[in-house]
């Protein structure tokens, strides 16, 4: 489960490094804010970066969610109850199941349609979530926190 909650949490570092950038102002990998937001938030008539305590907010989730990850599996000790640590992971696990399962639904892509966002959700970010759901789900069945 090592290997499993290394990359869970590996992969919620990077993408929450991704969100301090664009809560910083960047706008890759568009060009300008507006293209930025059609390729990473797709919402219906988008046309600016989400505001910063927004994406820092998102950073900060995604930050506690590598811990949760790592403590799941015994990698690092957290100063909460066990229970507690177990509590947050089916969180993790239904959040990241919930978004990736919503990717393919009609009604989520009703109100994401910008493009690139429509096909890169559907190709890479959708298919991402439920990875990232499914390794929280293993780190809850096969983890070391009790």
């Amino acid at each position: 489960m090592t290997l499993v909650a290394t990359l869970v949490a590996l992969v919620l570092v990077l993408l929450a490094a991704l969100h301090v950038y664009w809560g910083l102002g960047g706008v890759w990998p568009g060009t300008d804010q507006k293209s930025c937001a059609r390729a990473i938030a797709g919402f219906k008539g988008i046309d600016r970066m989400p505001s910063p305590p927004a994406a820092f907010s998102v950073a900060a989730a995604l930050a506690v969610a590598a811990l949760i990850a790592l403590a799941l599996a015994g990698i690092v000790t957290l100063p909460l109850p066990a229970a507690l640590i177990r509590l947050g992971g089916l969180g993790a696990a239904l959040v990241f199941l919930g978004r990736g399962i919503a990717g393919f639904t009609p009604a989520w892509r009703r109100i994401t349609p910008e493009m690139p966002f429509a096909r890169n959700d559907r190709l890479y970010f959708s298919p991402l979530c439920l990875l990232i759901g499914a390794g929280f789900t293993l780190l809850l069945f096969q983890g070391v926190a009790t």
